[in-house]
């Protein structure tokens, strides 16, 4: 335990900011080194396999993440000098994901050695989550190699995710025609915007997800206007849009698309919602140990992988990039315990 909480203590000195997590990755590949664990690299990515990895056996991915948001500036303390105050450990990425990423790694080394497991166990630690960046998970997966399914660590106070919400951020485009605001002639792009933004708000979607409710969207964002004697011709505006496993995000778009006279561009649809079967075997186990399972409305990587998630981690999203961060060492423990737990009834 106590050279886990060492690792996540240098994780934390070590700023790491998406897309520039290079010294967090060197933190990492130090640690596996020295334990002589061969590491592989991409990116920012690191990856690790059990020592009897065997290409007849189906395989396990660990994974969660490394890199932060910035620091709020409401800080208290110095986010990047860990502190232990009784029971809390202090510092930024230490709930989001620190905890559960050290958490898993202590899981992968309490297996690594074994010689009969029933399935192979690949670790990964990836970059970029907080952005959903292309040279995080996605960059990787192909690399890898098949998984069967994923355990995916975020905090969720070890109850476990079998559901979360997918994400697509629309760029929207009201036209009209310019005129001055004393006259009679001209189209006001701003009307024509306000009449989509009030379907946005009240439009029920047909289908609603039993784990994660219905398709929610959001106008966030709204531009327009040169002076204030010009009619606009032209507004701009940003909805933001939850998905659920009721929809993919390009039927959400197309239904969009078939209501709406501004035009609609999404920035990516790649962040798709993602469900697991509760008949699956992690699943199952989940549900006899007495864990809660439940859907999420918080985005992971989850939504960047193919192949069967849960999402479990120790800390809580509530905390989650929030000023003066902190996760419970009991938390960790509680963590690895659980992971264990869970993975001994499925592995061995």
């Amino acid at each position: 335990m106590n050279q886990i909480i060492d690792l996540l203590q240098d994780l934390i000195r070590n700023p790491s900011f998406s897309r520039e997590e290079e010294r967090t990755a060197e933190v990492l590949a130090s640690f596996f080194k020295s334990k002589g664990i061969p590491i592989e690299r991409k990116h920012n990515n690191l990856w690790v396999r059990n020592r009897n990895f065997s290409a007849d056996k189906p395989t396990i991915l660990l994974n969660s993440h490394h890199d932060t948001v910035r620091p709020l500036s409401g800080w208290t303390k110095d986010p990047f000098l860990p502190t232990i105050e009784e029971d809390k450990l202090l510092g930024l990425g230490s709930n989001d994901a620190g905890g559960a990423l050290v958490s898993l790694i202590a899981s992968f080394l309490h297996y690594y050695e074994h010689n009969d497991l029933k399935y192979n166990l690949f670790l990964l630690a990836s970059a970029e989550e907080e952005i959903s960046g292309k040279q995080g998970v996605e960059s990787v997966l192909a690399d890898i190699g098949s998984i069967d399914f994923g355990i995916v660590g975020e905090p969720t106070k070890m109850q476990m995710a079998i559901a979360e919400k997918g994400l697509m951020v629309l760029d929207c485009v009201a036209e009209g025609i310019a005129a001055h605001a004393a006259g009679d002639s001209g189209e006001n792009a701003i009307y024509l915007a306000m009449e989509d933004i009030d379907w946005i708000k009240n439009y029920t979607f047909s289908l609603v997800s039993r784990l994660l409710g219905p398709v929610k969207m959001t106008t966030t964002m709204i531009e327009s206007g040169t002076q204030h004697n010009v009619i606009p011709d032209v507004c701009k505006f940003v909805v933001d849009v939850r998905s659920t496993d009721a929809y993919s995000n390009e039927e959400v778009l197309q239904i969009m698309k078939d209501n709406m006279k501004s035009k609609v561009t999404p920035r990516s649809t790649r962040l798709q919602a993602s469900s697991i079967s509760e008949d699956h075997i992690v699943v199952k186990t989940a549900k006899r140990l007495g864990i809660n399972t439940f859907g999420s409305n918080t985005l992971s990587d989850q939504a960047l992988m193919s192949f069967p998630t849960v999402k479990i981690g120790p800390g809580d999203s509530l905390r989650s990039h929030t000023a003066d961060e902190y996760i419970h060492l009991q938390e960790i423990r509680e963590g690895i315990e659980k992971y264990i737990e869970i993975m001994d009834k499925i592995i061995l």
